[in-house]
């Protein structure tokens, strides 16, 4: 076993909360007066110069606005810096063809607002882990007299202990819906298993197959991606029906919604490591798809049609390529980014790049070698190539027939897993 540090984020429940929840109240709803104060800003420098103001200049304008007063400087800058980072995710699905994609809304209904998250950096909390206590700052316009901070007694899991962590980067506080709780990020020492092999597989992610492997011994699996399409099309329905869309009852489907495809990514990541570990696989290859929205040959955003682009834009995946990440390190595994270029277009048997032997959806066929082969799979073959070349393409005689047959995952809803084909429920 080997030590490493890595970044865990643990929760902690408030066991003094009657004695600070009003405080706590008071820190989420200026963080949210504070979130529409900004949002009132990036609408007006748009109006007048057609340019959204980033977080530097959002911090700018702003900090000498009451309401930034309200928190801890660094909780504040956190509050702009997220909205930035949501106009951010807005401007990325509209230029690529997502044109159901709206800017992030004011935190406000009617005149009440909800409570925000509210992020204390590091000169904004005191952790005492002795006593298990954790002091958070507030903003000058809410200290009143000796009151300059919220005292929180905390509690986290038995198998949790905060004085043994590398460090606390960062305090959350979060609503819960009916309580306050507190996330901790820290930075942690933990041990790591020894690599289980040094076989590497390819993944390579897509619309229809959430994700296809290709192992480096010469077989090839599929997740298809219909359970959560079926979610999408229920919970839409469903919201569609609903009178407002930001009702109590809108709420809770796409909280709901969101609780089962995040569900479905940590039970896929998980399983693939399991995998991984079965097959001595040291090495996963994952395609870097922070280019996927561009065309490879004149580098204009890809058309995929209405649904498609869809699809394209609803997936997660930095936050399924890291979840991969953390659970594949426990088990000594590396994971590594390549890109995804001409990986869809080439043969992976002789290297023949075409676009037209990929014939349609699901089929590839090269006109050079006579190779069919699931398109995916080809895919995710050629990715694992780009770090652990095959004896195919060094002149070898591996058969090629696996990358036409791979084995099929489905995810089981009773269990909550996956299983072959043949075993899942649906």
């Amino acid at each position: 076993m080997a030590k490493q540090v890595v970044t865990r984020t643990y929760t902690a429940s408030i066991r003094n909360q009657q004695e600070v929840s009003d405080d706590l109240d008071s820190l989420g709803f200026s963080a949210s007066k504070l979130w529409n104060v900004g949002r009132w800003v990036c609408d007006r420098v748009w109006n007048e110069i057609g340019h959204i103001p980033g977080h530097n200049e959002l911090t700018t304008y702003l900090k000498s606005h009451e309401r930034y007063d309200d928190l801890h400087s660094q909780s504040s800058q956190r509050v702009l810096q997220e909205l930035a980072e949501a106009f951010t995710g807005w401007y990325g699905k509209r230029r690529n063809g997502d044109t159901r994609a709206n800017p992030p809304k004011y935190r406000k209904h009617g005149d009440d607002h909800p409570r925000s998250t509210v992020t204390f950096k590091a000169a904004g909390f005191k952790l005492d882990t002795q006593y298990g206590r954790v002091r958070l700052s507030k903003g000058s316009n809410l200290k009143e007299y000796w009151s300059d901070f919220i005292l929180c007694e905390y509690q986290t899991r038995p198998d949790v202990d905060l004085s043994t962590v590398e460090n606390v980067q960062q305090t959350r506080a979060v609503w819960t819906g009916d309580e306050w709780e507190l996330h901790f990020i820290c930075k942690v020492e933990t041990e790591v298993a020894e690599a289980p092999g040094e076989k590497t597989v390819g993944v390579d992610l897509g619309i229809n197959n959430f994700a296809a492997l290709a192992y480096e011994d010469g077989h090839a699996e599929l997740y298809p991606l219909n359970c959560l399409k079926q979610d999408d099309y229920y919970f839409s329905k469903h919201i569609a029906r609903c009178d407002d869309a930001d009702s109590e009852h809108a709420t809770r489907l796409n909280q709901k919604r969101s609780r089962r495809r995040t569900h479905y990514f940590h039970a896929l990541s998980k399983h693939i490591v399991e995998r991984c570990v079965d097959e001595g696989v040291g090495t996963i290859v994952v395609g870097d798809l922070s280019g996927i929205r561009e065309d490879e040959e004149n580098d204009e955003s890809k058309n995929w049609g209405t649904h498609g682009n869809l699809d394209l834009h609803s997936w997660a995946f930095d936050r399924f390529t890291d979840l991969l990440e953390y659970k594949a390190e426990m088990e000594g595994i590396t994971v590594k980014q390549v890109s995804e270029r001409d990986t869809s277009k080439s043969c992976s048997y002789c290297g023949r790049k075409r676009k037209a032997n990929r014939v349609e959806r699901g089929l590839y066929v090269c006109g050079e070698c006579g190779t069919v082969a699931n398109a995916d799979v080809n895919g995710a073959e050629n990715i694992r190539q780009k770090v652990s070349p095959s004896l195919a393409c060094d002149g070898g005689d591996r058969s090629n027939g696996w990358l036409a047959q791979p084995s099929t995952y489905l995810f089981d809803s009773e269990s909550g897993c996956f299983a072959p084909r043949e075993q899942a429920t649906s």
